[in-house]
């Protein structure tokens, strides 16, 4: 048997290329025995690696190439568990040691430590051995293996010999055999693999010189010399080596040394701390039972049972101390006062209701425990649970407090190659411009493309663009082979583990965001390894309800609130939670929601499996009684009675599996998850058969069986967790409450915990405008810190301005505390801390605009100021005069300066704040469009439907979601003055003018009304640019108010 033992992968980031299926191919088909992984420094892909190879019938062996503190590299191969863990304590030492957490580098003393069960390679030419040698120092290259004979002794060390056809390499090998000879230790034959295929060099090259930031015509260590470092065939290397047969068979002895991969224990989370004499199941059990009394009052045989069979899950599949983990967090939470939301498959149990881990209450909703935990499948319970932003990381100091920081990590997660990143960064070194690549690449969608350059021709925004792509064929060629591999390490968003043991006996940590410590195994892998996730994340929505608290406590916000449903049935939704996208808005218009079962029904139809399913206008037209409701069977009525018979949850597939067909839960969450993931048509048909011969033992016809399982497979591989539904719809209608009752406080917090949601603050300020609620511009002694609200409406706040730091604001706040500014230069004498770019941009954003109304003579000033400001020391509380050396006429601005127009302080406004809060983009050209019978989103609202209208307006949002049919579907917002207008581009109309439309800020569309529900929307026929001459630099003239005879000017024809 032959091994490779030297293989880096594509998690050696930008210095392996392939994937663990073609590595597993090439080896099963050119008799390769068993392959080592040896990424750099790193065994993130150890596990998807093992499970590749095992099922291939190769043996997989985990290790990886360290970098010394030297610079030097060197290979450790892990024997079974013990030198797996130590391997990852090396590499632990290593990223946590280095100078700046970023760059890795081991210490021999590290190596003294951790060395037990790990065989060592002498490495490639950057090991010490090979290295030194090249450079003659053969006395300091014998030191260095007797270095590290001492460490690993006699059987555990290899010296390397490469088969790579480089320079001097005969050479290099053969005092490396007689240096082995001499310290009598083996050697061993590899080729330091960098890529499956030999035809793979040039995109490794490529990969190279993104890595070292590089060109191709430029010249670099790193790139290799040839092609070699390829996953050669046992014959190939039989060929290279025919002078050492040893190193050959020295290959096989390795591998059998060697365990193939690591086991993991199932379950290693750690005991929960209970009160004394009580085990972790009997304190669960006390608690879910004080928690049911608080939430139900008197317990019914019904609330008990259910009880009690859940307790017997969690109890009988081992996780009662996560639980109690779970609840002790949340329990944190509430003490201290810190929001939070748990959801997800989590809301299907009462226990987790009970524990006040989720607030939705599944014994009331008729929810499955089996959709979260099930005995026959023994997953890992996984508990979502959002935290506001800020709250977030004090719990996960209190994590890190209780359970030590050895036993607990934030999850990885890993940054891979997208059509865009993938353009620029492999263009860049294939020496195109940055100008160049940037059009190339923002003109490509923004959701993944595996082939770019069959994608030309698929999307009119390429194929219509006009660009040159005869230059980047190879580019794109290249950008296809790296789609999806990884580029860098990242920390997840919101998974973090808990470990019995120390972390580093089953994973690598290294530094993340923020410093935090991060696992080296992403989400896909962690739980393989035996941990249990936590899944904490960040919802900014908790921090808004947090923010609007002290007007309205979102747990004094009533149920069933008539007005607040009242405004979701018109769809004016924008900046409600998961109600607020075109489709949403559309379907509230339309839904007629009058409680909250209606928005746990809204939130699981827009999705992109029940719209690619077409369930959503079955739904509505059943509800609304235009279509009749049928039932297959007298027990489906049940099931779906609220959901006016279609299968929209997933609960309900797996409660149809068990009360028709018969299955046992775990079988019915088994076809719940083949529907809800990749279909097999065997898998499908297997568990069809077994429904149908289950159903009719239990007396069903065959026909009928048939037609049901036929049913679910229509409709249930798309739907929707109903548990996770019913928990974001709990919050939905609160915020919709807010929005309905205190909208200028919620717009307020809306953009003071920006970026959140779908729209951007410019939206929210044109929403917040039409519901009679003013933005008023920044100004320097009465904005604060963040967003507030006055009597005269909301007031930017400080932290919008663009680069401005907490330091300057501080800065600024604490000086106007002593006194209000009465100048610019007042101002640039007491605030020192704000530089001269983060003036002019207070300047621009009109901050300044009350005490120098003409902005650019403001300007002018400003440099005069900082001359004379930054010489003088102000000593008092009072703002200071100017000095005796620089009189007051001095500081006057030239007459002849002239202000900006409208137009330029509009556009730097949008530059330096993201918005302006006087003016829309659309007052611009208000008098071009009025002269040209341009309609407006408040004509939409009033016009018939099928009326052929002309509108204008900034283009926000436009996306494709997935379609039943699969012909592309374009839907859009359009945003005027006056308010929003959602619009739906067809694929033909898409084929003509996509290349518009996902390139435009601003655009014209022709289109017909469309009325469905109360609200309208804009069929789009044509799409086209305003004139140049349409534009009015001088600023907005005339009126904003709509002509009386407006409106008959469009034609329904």
């Amino acid at each position: 048997m032959f091994a490779h033992l030297h293989f880096h992968s594509p998690f050696s980031f930008l210095d392996g290329t392939g994937d663990f299926a073609e590595t597993a191919r090439i080896a099963a088909e050119t008799g390769i025995g068993a392959i080592a992984l040896t990424d750099h420094n790193t065994v993130s892909g150890a596990l998807r690696f093992q499970r590749q190879l095992k099922e291939a019938g190769i043996k997989p062996i985990i290790g990886a190439e360290v970098t010394l503190e030297e610079g030097y590299h060197l290979v450790l191969l892990a024997k079974d568990r013990l030198g797996y863990a130590n391997l990852c304590r090396l590499l632990t030492e290593g990223w946590l040691r280095s100078a700046n957490g970023r760059e890795f580098a081991l210490s021999l003393e590290s190596l003294r430590t951790f060395n037990r069960n790990l065989i060592a390679l002498s490495g490639c030419r950057k090991g010490k051995i090979p290295a030194l040698i090249l450079q003659n120092k053969f006395q300091e290259a014998r030191q260095a293996a007797e270095e590290y004979l001492a460490i690993f002794g006699r059987e555990n060390l290899f010296l390397e010999l490469q088969g790579n056809l480089l320079p001097r390499e005969a050479r290099l090998n053969k005092y490396l055999a007689d240096l082995a000879a001499m310290l009598k230790v083996g050697v061993v034959a590899t080729c330091n693999v960098h890529y499956p295929r030999k035809a793979d060099f040039p995109l490794h090259d490529l990969l190279t010189c993104v890595r070292t930031l590089t060109t191709l015509p430029e010249l670099h260590p790193e790139r290799r010399l040839n092609a070699e470092n390829y996953l050669k065939t046992p014959e190939e290397m039989s060929r290279l080596f025919r002078e050492y047969p040893r190193a050959l068979a020295n290959t096989a002895l390795i591998a059998e040394a060697c365990s193939s991969g690591i086991d993991f224990p199932r379950n290693i989370f750690p005991a929960f701390d209970t009160p004394q004499a009580e085990s972790a199941p009997e304190f669960l059990r006390r608690l879910t039972f004080m928690g049911a009394k608080e939430r139900y009052g008197r317990l019914t045989p019904e609330i008990t049972a259910r009880l009690e069979q859940e307790l017997a899950i969690i109890n009988q599949l081992g996780f009662a101390d996560y639980f109690l983990a779970v609840w002790d967090v949340v329990r944190f939470a509430r003490a201290h006062k810190i929001r939070y939301a748990g959801r997800g498959s989590a809301a299907d149990s009462a226990v987790a209701y009970c524990l006040y881990i989720t607030n939705v209450d599944a014994i009331e909703r008729g929810l499955l425990f089996e959709r979260f935990l099930s005995l026959e499948r023994g997953e890992k319970p996984d508990i979502d649970i959002d935290f506001e932003a800020e709250g977030r990381e004090k719990v996960i100091e209190y994590i890190y407090r209780k359970y030590g920081r050895e036993r607990v990590a934030t999850v990885c997660t890993f940054n891979t190659f997208g059509t865009r990143s993938a353009i620029r960064d492999l263009g860049k070194a294939m020496g195109f411009s940055l100008a160049e690549l940037d059009r190339l690449a923002k003109r490509f969608p923004w959701f993944r493309i595996d082939d770019p350059v069959a994608a030309i021709q698929q999307y009119p925004e390429l194929r219509n663009s006009g660009l040159p792509f005869h230059r980047y064929e190879q580019l794109l060629k290249f950008v296809a082979q790296v789609i999806g591999q990884p580029r860098f390490i990242g920390t997840h968003l919101g998974g973090v583990v808990i470990s019995a043991l120390p972390l580093t006996d089953l994973t690598p940590l290294q530094y993340g965001h923020q410093s935090r410590l991060i696992t080296q195994f992403d989400k896909h892998d962690i739980e393989e390894l035996g941990l249990i996730k936590f899944d904490l994340l960040s919802l900014k929505t908790l921090s808004v309800l947090r923010d609007v608290a002290p007007t309205c406590a979102p747990e004094t916000i009533p149920q069933n609130d008539r007005a607040t449903y009242e405004m979701l049935n018109t769809g004016e939704t924008v900046g409600v939670f998961q109600l607020e996208s075109p489709a949403q808005r559309n379907l509230q218009s339309r839904l007629g929601a009058e409680r909250m079962e209606d928005l746990v029904a809204s939130v699981a139809l827009i999705r992109p499996g029940p719209i690619e399913g077409n369930m959503v206008e079955p739904y509505i037209a059943r509800r609304q009684g235009s279509e009749p409701i049928s039932y297959l069977h007298p027990d489906l009525e049940r099931i779906l009675k609220k959901t006016y018979g279609v299968v929209l949850f997933q609960e309900q597939v797996i409660e149809i599996a068990t009360v028709i067909g018969g299955f046992t839960p775990g079988e019915a969450d088994q076809l719940r998850r083949v529907m809800t993931h990749a279909r097999s048509r065997a898998q499908m048909q297997n568990l069809g058969a077994l429904f149908c011969q289950k159903a009719t033992a239990r007396g069903v016809s065959p026909e009928v069986a048939e037609t049901i399982f036929s049913y679910i497979i229509g409709y249930a591989g798309y739907g929707f967790c109903e548990a996770h539904a019913a928990a974001f719809a709990d919050t939905a209608y609160k915020t919709a409450y807010l929005l309905k009752h205190y909208p200028a406080e919620y717009f307020c917090a809306l953009l003071n915990n920006q970026p959140m949601g779908f729209y951007a603050p410019e939206t929210l300020c044109v929403e917040a405008r039409r519901r009679g609620i003013s933005i008023l511009p920044l100004e320097i002694n009465e904005s604060r810190r963040e967003f507030t609200v006055t009597p005269a409406g909301i007031r930017v706040g400080f932290k919008q301005l663009k680069g401005i730091t907490d330091d300057t604001i501080e800065a600024i706040l604490t000086a106007r505390a002593k006194a209000p500014f009465t100048s610019l230069f007042d101002f640039v004498l007491r605030v020192p801390a704000a530089n001269k770019a983060i003036t002019e941009h207070l300047v621009l954003a009109g901050a300044f605009d009350r005490l120098h109304p003409n902005r650019k003579q403001a300007l002018w000033l400003l440099n005069q100021a900082l001359t004379a400001g930054r010489t003088t020391t102000c000593t008092t509380n009072a703002a200071p005069a100017l000095p005796l050396a620089m009189p007051a006429a001095a500081l006057k601005a030239p007459e002849t300066i002239s202000d900006f127009t409208q137009w330029e302080k509009f556009t730097q406004e949008r530059s330096v704040l993201g918005f302006s809060a006087d003016h829309h983009l659309l007052e611009f050209y208000r008098e071009y469009l009025r002269n040209n019978a341009y309609a407006t989103s408040q004509d939409i609202k009033e016009l018939p439907t099928d009326t052929r209208v002309r509108i204008a307006g900034k283009v926000v949002r436009p996306h494709r979601p997935p379609t039943k049919s699969g012909r592309t579907v374009v839907f859009l917002t359009l945003e005027d003055e006056f308010g929003l207008v959602d619009a739906t581009v067809f694929e033909k109309t898409y084929q003509s003018y996509g290349h518009l439309i996902f390139t435009r800020e601003l655009l014209g569309f022709t289109g017909r009304v469309q009325r469905r529900g109360k609200a309208g929307s804009l069929l789009v026929e044509e799409a086209h640019d305003l004139p140049r001459t349409a534009l009015d630099n001088k600023g907005p003239t005339g009126s904003a108010a709509r002509r009386a005879d407006q409106l008959s000017q469009y034609s329904t024809r």
